[in-house]
């Protein structure tokens, strides 16, 4: 007869698991904290970087209009970028090859080239057509206007800015609308609803969770390619600070206060962005499956005063 101290389940229990000690990761760690300790000693203790100059002009009006231009510029491209890309992407994914083809060549086009030159070559698009013309083919002129005083720097950036994003936004929509199944488009049309209606109710509002945290993602991207538009004298947050230390010979405290900006707008993006992610990604990790989410939007459908469908 076996003992209870030979039980085989007595061998594993008495096993002690014991960590092994990390000693390269504690050198990197001190090395770290070394560097760290260093860089701060210096730029506090260097004269050159002009704290008090920094502290002057970080809410100067100068810099704080630069920086109105700078928002605007942000949420306007990036509402048109997204309107363009949610355009764009359902002509990727259309069953007719002219819109595919058309789609995926602007596409091509705007994410093969970079968006200093698009945004230069769309300032001095003059040069190619001086007048705007709107006319009836072989017919009268009815409207005609000068491209240059059309194309002023704002709306050369905004327009440029626009663009670009508007061939990322395509991408980043077309993948959130595949990450679909195909089963909840079949179950759509099996309940008589229309394409366009299957897309709206059931395929974009499952799509949200893979189209929001990469558009967040754009939003940071394109605060921080609004200081392009310094190249054509566009009075933005950048260009303002140059204007500044241009005339006062303070080039670096004002590039440190351009760059306290932009940390702190970056930042409160990264966290909204943070929440968003958690904000949509709440029901996956919950346990939702797509089978559900579609229900329940049927559901709703069915609902008093919820758009019930019609045979």
């Amino acid at each position: 007869m076996m003992s209870d101290r030979s039980r085989p389940g007595d061998a594993a229990e008495a096993i002690i698991v014991r960590k092994v000690p990390s000693y390269g990761q504690w050198i990197a760690a001190a090395c770290a904290l070394g560097l760290a300790g260093l860089v701060l000693k210096s730029i506090l203790t260097n004269t050159r970087f002009g704290w008090p100059i920094v502290r002057e002009y970080l809410f100067s009006p100068e810099i704080v209009s630069g920086l109105e231009v700078t928002l605007y510029l942000t949420v306007a491209a990036m509402l048109i970028g997204i309107a363009l890309g949610t355009i764009l992407a359902l002509m990727r994914l259309s069953g007719n090859a002219v819109l595919r083809t058309s789609a995926a060549v602007y596409v091509w086009f705007f994410r093969g080239t970079p968006p200093l030159v698009q945004l230069i070559f769309l300032y001095n698009i003059s040069a190619l057509y001086p007048k705007f013309t709107v006319a009836v083919p072989f017919g009268p002129v009815l409207w005609e206007g000068n491209v240059n005083a059309m194309i002023t720097p704002l709306v050369a950036a905004l327009v440029a800015l626009s663009l670009n994003e508007g061939a990322y936004m395509c991408e980043i929509i077309k993948a959130g609308i595949i990450s679909v199944p195909t089963g909840q488009t079949e179950a759509g049309k099996v309940l008589g609803m229309t394409d366009g209606r299957i897309m709206r109710r059931i395929v974009l509002p499952q799509a949200m969770r893979f189209i929001v945290p990469p558009t967040a993602n754009q939003v940071i991207q394109m605060l921080k390619m609004t200081s392009l538009v310094s190249v054509i004298a566009i009075t933005d947050l950048l260009y303002s600070a140059q204007l500044i230390y241009t005339r006062d010979f303070t080039t670096i405290p004002l590039l440190i206060v351009a760059v306290l900006w932009y940390l702190a707008m970056t930042s409160i993006l990264t966290f909204g962005q943070i929440w968003l992610e958690r904000r949509f990604g709440r029901s996956y990790r919950d346990g939702a499956s797509g089978a559900g989410l579609l229900l329940g939007g049927v559901a709703r459908w069915f609902r008093p005063g919820g758009g019930r469908v019609h045979a």
